[in-house]
């Protein structure tokens, strides 16, 4: 198991709703270990790379409707 921390800069992200919305498109996504995001659009990622990638999360995330992804 190779754990990998990354944070990433999602646009869109402009209230409490926005972030609970984020919450719902990971929530029980395989390998993900944890996801925190704040009002100003960083989501802090903790994933297992042997179970997911960053581009599945982000694929996840515009499903959602969230499109604009940059490192942060």
């Amino acid at each position: 198991m190779a754990t990998v921390t990354e944070t990433l800069h999602v646009s869109g992200v402009r209230c409490e709703r926005c972030v609970m919305r984020l919450a719902a498109a990971l929530e029980g996504h395989d390998g993900l270990e944890s996801a925190n995001a704040n009002l100003m659009g960083h989501v802090a990622l903790t994933f297992d790379d042997d179970l997911t990638s960053r581009d599945a999360i982000v694929r996840a995330l515009a499903t959602a409707g969230f499109h604009e992804f940059t490192p942060a």
